[in-house]
């Protein structure tokens, strides 16, 4: 009987023991802090194919303002985000790219950047409106995007019709051209901006002697080119990108077509100079936006790109940096990742990027946005001129990546 009184004697021996375990002068440990919301944005580019290398540009863009954004610790309402980049393989293909769209809402993203053709936008943004998701396209240039009424669409560059109005412009009054020959890939890209380039040429009063298409996979074009040279055309316009506007100019050198190539922003890469070689000299392109040198945060962001995926930027990379940037700064203003409540603020927003200054209209359009027309000079893509755009590095702009608070003027 005496040893079942010892049990209670033992228990609080080892209680007092466990006390002792603590020192007296060390606080607690602190209570853990509260897991960050989870924030998704989708990213969806041709990441296979002949064009991937512009494909992974915008994904490089997008994942290193993800990754800025999350190491700079972004709170929404008081409450601590992270934001992930959903990425995701379109192939440049519209079915592909609706049904990545439906994946992209299935998976509660807030936000959408991209598509990056044209073709694929275009269908995909439907999805994204009929759920409510913010959609900011860092490349597609086909007027249509925009023109649909959604209130979820937005737009980084300048569309087919500045771009068509600038080309035909710099080809009739700098070049001097009084008989064109059009050739496009029958996309919704390069058929848009051949189409756009047509009319703003035939206003110009120049003489369309040709008029040609091909596919978007095909690289002979050996008997397009024999019957444009019959026409002796003084300049070329393809609309299409750089993996067929590379062969091309490679045969029209084979051909002794002595008229020069003018082409969209799908061209203006160092991929169409590795590809073209010694054909590339002359030839033309122009790129949507204002030149690199004079963007007011290219030189920071192309050193980012070269320190985190050792590559130079392609064409859109800092556009969908900026993208990325904007959306963000557009929820942080709302306070929410919902876009019922950040769209509106999207819409108004007012943002120095590292692309400019960022303003959208009423349809989602960058305001102001420039077009830049370049040469091939030894080697190199050189500036030739610049039309549009506004002085983004103006001495009372914002410091790259502040949101101005005020609306668009």
């Amino acid at each position: 009987m005496r040893i079942a009184h010892r049990y209670p004697v033992l228990m609080l021996s080892l209680l007092a023991l466990a006390g002792c375990g603590q020192s007296a002068d060390k606080p607690a440990a602190a209570a853990p802090a509260p897991s960050a919301t989870v924030i998704k944005l989708g990213h969806a580019s041709p990441m296979t194919g002949p064009i991937a290398h512009i494909g992974k540009d915008t994904e490089y863009g997008a994942q290193i303002a993800v990754d800025e954004l999350n190491s700079e610790g972004v709170q929404l309402d008081g409450k601590p985000v992270t934001f992930q980049l959903v990425s995701e393989d379109d192939q440049g293909d519209p079915k592909m790219a609706t049904q990545i769209a439906q994946r992209m809402v299935d998976a509660k993203i807030a936000g959408m950047i991209g598509h990056l053709n044209s073709g694929t936008t275009i269908p995909a943004s439907k999805i994204y409106a009929d759920a409510n998701i913010g959609q900011i396209t860092p490349s597609a240039t086909n007027p249509a995007f925009t023109q649909q009424g959604f209130k979820t669409t937005f737009r980084l560059i300048a569309d087919d019709v500045q771009q068509g109005k600038a080309l035909a412009d710099f080809a009739v009054n700098t070049l001097k051209a009084k008989k064109i020959a059009i050739i496009d890939d029958r996309s919704a890209y390069g058929q848009g901006l051949a189409d756009e380039f047509d009319k703003a040429a035939k206003a110009l009063g120049v003489e369309i002697v040709k008029r040609e298409f091909t596919s978007t996979s095909a690289t002979d074009f050996m008997a397009i080119l024999t019957g444009i040279k019959g026409a002796q055309p003084d300049l070329i316009f393809f609309g299409g990108v750089d993996a067929q506007a590379a062969p091309m100019v490679k045969q029209m050198h084979k051909l002794g077509v002595k008229a020069p190539l003018l082409s969209g922003d799908g061209t203006q890469t160092g991929n169409f100079i590795k590809l073209a070689a010694d054909a590339a000299e002359g030839q033309y392109a122009s790129a949507a936006g204002a030149p690199k040198e004079q963007l007011p945060g290219y030189a920071s962001f192309a050193e980012k790109l070269k320190k985190k995926y050792n590559a130079e930027v392609v064409i859109y990379s800092p556009y969908s940096y900026d993208a990325v940037k904007v959306m963000a700064a557009a929820m942080q203003k709302a306070g929410s990742a919902d876009p019922a409540k950040y769209l509106p603020a999207l819409a108004a927003t007012q943002y120095q990027g590292a692309t400019g200054l960022i303003r959208f209209d009423a349809q989602g359009n960058r305001q102001h946005s420039a077009v830049t027309i370049y040469q091939v000079r030894q080697g190199r893509w050189e500036v030739i001129g610049v039309v549009g755009g506004e002085n983004s590095a103006q001495a009372d702009a914002p410091a790259a990546g502040k949101d101005t608070g005020q609306k668009p003027g």
